[in-house]
C-alpha cells in the first residue's frame, strides 16, 4: 500500500518486504498478475522449508557457480518476477562472473522485455540480451519462452534460470544445455528436470550465490571440476523432501497439526 511503512520489528518483515518488491514490479510493468500468484505458491513452500537456506541449497549454489566458471558460454535467464525480487543480486553475479543476462518471458510482450532490460541496465548490468538481439526459436518449445537471442540463450552451454516452468527446462536440456534452476517447489517439473535445482527463495539464493562466486572465481579448473562432478541433484531433492517432512512431523508432535482421523472423529 502506497505510503505504508512496514516496521522492522514485525515478525514477518522480510517476507512482507519481498511481497512489496513483487508488487512494485507489477506496478512498473515487469510482473504480470499471474506472477503474483506464482510468488504466493513459492512463499507457501518457503514456509514448509522453514524460510531459511538449507545445506542442500548451498550445495546446489556452489555447483552452479562451479559449472558457470567451467562453461564456455554461460548465461543468466531472467523473467519479471526474478528481476523485481533480486535484480541487484543478478547484476552483481553477472559482473563477478562476467556472464550476460537474457530477459525471457512466458507472458511476452516487447514492452515488458524493454522495461525489464532497462531496469537491469539502470542497476548496472553491462550485457543484457532482450529487445534488440537477433532472435530464433528453441526447438520443441511452443510457448513464447521459446523465443531466444541467437547470441544469448540459443548459443549458451549453461543456463541459470530463476522461477521457471518445466517445459523450458526440459526443452533446453533436450537441445544439449546444462540447466540450473531456482525453485522453492522440489515437486515441480522444473525442479525434477534440471541438472541443478536450488531449492531456496530467490533473494536468499542469489545473495549466497554472489558470496560463493567471490570465493570460487579464483579456484583452478581441477577444483571446480571436482565440485561439479561430485554434485548429485537427486540427493539435493531428497534433502528438500526430508526437510519438508521433518517440519510437518515436528508441527504434528507439537500439536500444531490435527490428524484427519481426529478431525473426522474417527
Amino acid at each position: 500500500m502506497k505510503g505504508f511503512r512496514i516496521p522492522k520489528s514485525h515478525p514477518r518483515y522480510h517476507s512482507l518486504i519481498i511481497r512489496e518488491r513483487i508488487v512494485d514490479g507489477f506496478r512498473k510493468g515487469m510482473v504480470v498478475p499471474e506472477g503474483l500468484i506464482a510468488h504466493g505458491r513459492g512463499e507457501a513452500f518457503d514456509y514448509l522449508l522453514g524460510e531459511k537456506t538449507h545445506d542442500f541449497a548451498l550445495m546446489s549454489i556452489k555447483a552452479t557457480i562451479a559449472y558457470v566458471l567451467l562453461a564456455e558460454k554461460p548465461i543468466i535467464s531472467v523473467n519479471g518476477n526474478l528481476a523485481a525480487l533480486a535484480g541487484k543480486e543478478i547484476v552483481m553475479l553477472s559482473d563477478i562472473l562476467d556472464i550476460p543476462i537474457e530477459v525471457n518471458l512466458f507472458y511476452r510482450t516487447e514492452e515488458r522485455i524493454k522495461i525489464i532490460e532497462e531496469y537491469l541496465k539502470n542497476l548496472g548490468a553491462k550485457k543484457v540480451f532482450g529487445s534488440n538481439c537477433k532472435k530464433t526459436h528453441i526447438s520443441g518449445l511452443e510457448s513464447p519462452r521459446g523465443i531466444v537471442c541467437v547470441d544469448g540463450i540459443y548459443s549458451a552451454d549453461f543456463v541459470l534460470l530463476g522461477i521457471e516452468d518445466g517445459d523450458r527446462t526440459e526443452a533446453l536440456r533436450r537441445v544439449g544445455k546444462r540447466v540450473a534452476v531456482i525453485d522453492l517447489n522440489p515437486f515441480s517439473r522444473t525442479a525434477q528436470m534440471a541438472d541443478i535445482t536450488i531449492v531456496d527463495e530467490a533473494t536468499r539464493a542469489l545473495k549466497r550465490a554472489v558470496e560463493i562466486a567471490m570465493e570460487l572465481k579464483n579456484l583452478d579448473e581441477n577444483k571446480l571440476r571436482e565440485i561439479a562432478e561430485n554434485y548429485d541433484n537427486r540427493k539435493v531433492l531428497s534433502g528438500a523432501f526430508e526437510a519438508i517432512l521433518n517440519r510437518l512431523n515436528d508441527a504434528r508432535k507439537r500439536g500444531l497439526i490435527i490428524s484427519f482421523s481426529r478431525e473426522l472423529g474417527l
